[in-house]
């Protein structure tokens, strides 16, 4: 492992700077709208302008890198953030901060489909799976480390978000300095969301709910904090639990995963996520309840997202995969614009707490959904599945299509040296003698 995070490790500091200065942000915009006297609704238009402005980045961005080179696309995307950023506490107005919002949900778009590249070329296929879960894991603790820093600082100032902003411009450092070659980008034409449906209804639905559910908690996490008049350290603390919980939890909903049928892991998983939500709900404002909540539910929602992604690929030819990969973050993507509008209007609406409503309902559609779903369809024998390879809803299009490719690559080595294992056992049996 040492040997393979050697090759790699500018690239993974450089994801954790850029995770430390993206993930202040991300909460800052929701304490400072708060003490801006922002609504609600116009604090959840500003939240879905950042995922906006990540589809579009992930659709144009191999474009950019086809015509004028990573070195190039990085820079500029790495400038623009970092002056957005800045940017912000110079007017604070929705209507100012909306398109900021939307570039910089851009920029963090194209940076991770330039990074992913690279840390894709620098792999082998024997080092691919340790060097994707390295960086999904630099990802999480880069998100957690940044609430952290927000302690740091006072809100109502531009001292958090210039922070941000060095951070954002020093990470570019590590990875440039030390990145030579320059890997081929294709971007693979995504698949017709009705045939996506088609073949595998689930995963669509059910990927297109969760996307609603992470943007609405990493989003409006901290909206719903401000609301209830939870300090900025106590909102912190609170979005770190999000991420904690499913840094905690992938791993044994992994393992799980490769040992019985999705569906009902998919079904327990969304049932638990949404029974933490309600929990959430009847806390009220006492903390330790909201934090168990937040880990709970959060701790589903990351490794519910790799498990569509799995349970997609078990249905898929290796030359499938590409295209379901985009038309999966594509439907993730539309599922994310939209859960912080409907979030925002329900806690204009009806309240703060109605923040842990639309998750409950959301979550429950999910495990209803899949419920039905087995109704539909026989289960799919789990030796005959593809590897689990835990993949944040951040990742590009080709980050989600590498992992996939790489674990039915795996699945396949391992049925092999099962069926090489099995054929000789069936031989010593046959002929005891031979050596």
């Amino acid at each position: 492992m040492f040997k393979v995070l050697s090759s790699v490790w500018a690239l993974l500091l450089g994801i954790v700077l850029i995770m430390l200065g993206n993930g202040m942000h991300s909460t800052l915009i929701g304490v400072r709208g708060g003490i801006e006297n922002f609504s609600s609704a116009e604090l959840a238009i500003v939240t879905s302008a950042y995922f906006a402005g990540f589809l579009s980045g992930a659709r144009l961005t191999p474009v950019m890198l086809r015509r004028v080179g990573h070195v190039r696309v990085f820079a500029a995307l790495g400038s623009f953030m970092s002056a957005a950023l800045i940017a912000f506490p110079l007017l604070t107005e929705p209507w100012a901060w909306t398109p900021l919002r939307i570039l910089v949900g851009f920029c963090m778009s194209g940076i991770y489909v330039t990074a992913e590249s690279w840390l894709n070329d620098a792999a082998t296929n024997e080092t691919r799976g340790k060097v994707l879960s390295a960086y999904m894991i630099a990802q999480t603790l880069g998100i957690i480390g940044a609430q952290g820093l927000l302690t740091l600082g006072d809100a109502a100032t531009s001292v958090l978000f210039i922070g941000a902003s060095i951070l954002v411009s020093v990470s570019f450092a590590p990875i440039l300095l030390s990145v030579s070659s320059v890997p081929v980008t294709e971007a693979a034409k995504a698949m017709p969301l009705r045939e996506l449906f088609v073949e595998a209804p689930l995963s669509t639905v059910g990927i297109f709910l969760l996307g609603s559910v992470y943007a609405t908690q990493s989003g409006m996490g901290a909206v719903f904090g401000t609301k209830i008049d939870l300090t900025t350290a106590q909102i912190a603390l609170f979005i770190g639990m999000l991420f904690a919980g499913a840094l905690l939890f992938q791993y044994p909903i992994g393992w799980l995963s490769d040992r019985m049928d999705r569906r009902k892991l998919i079904f327990g998983a969304a049932l638990m996520g949404g029974i933490s939500c309600a929990l959430g709900w009847m806390a009220g404002d006492q903390l330790w309840p909201l934090m168990a909540a937040a880990f709970f539910a959060g701790g589903m929602t990351t490794p519910l997202y790799a498990l569509f992604l799995a349970y997609t690929n078990d249905f898929l030819t290796l030359e499938e995969m590409p295209a379901a990969s985009g038309a999966l973050v594509l439907t993730f993507g539309i599922g994310a614009i939209s859960g912080p509008l409907v979030t925002g209007w329900a806690m204009q609406q009806f309240g703060p707490y109605a923040f842990w409503l639309v998750l409950v309902v959301t979550f429950g559609a999910i495990a209803l959904y899949a419920l039905y779903r087995m109704t539909k369809r026989e289960a799919m024998p789990a030796d005959e599945t593809e590897s689990y390879l835990g993949v944040l809803p951040t990742a590009s299009p080709m980050a989600v299509e590498t992992a996939g490719v790489w674990a039915a690559e795996q699945a396949e080595a391992e049925a092999e040296v099962e069926a090489e294992s099995e054929t000789e056992t069936e031989t010593e049996k046959e002929d005891p003698a031979r050596p």
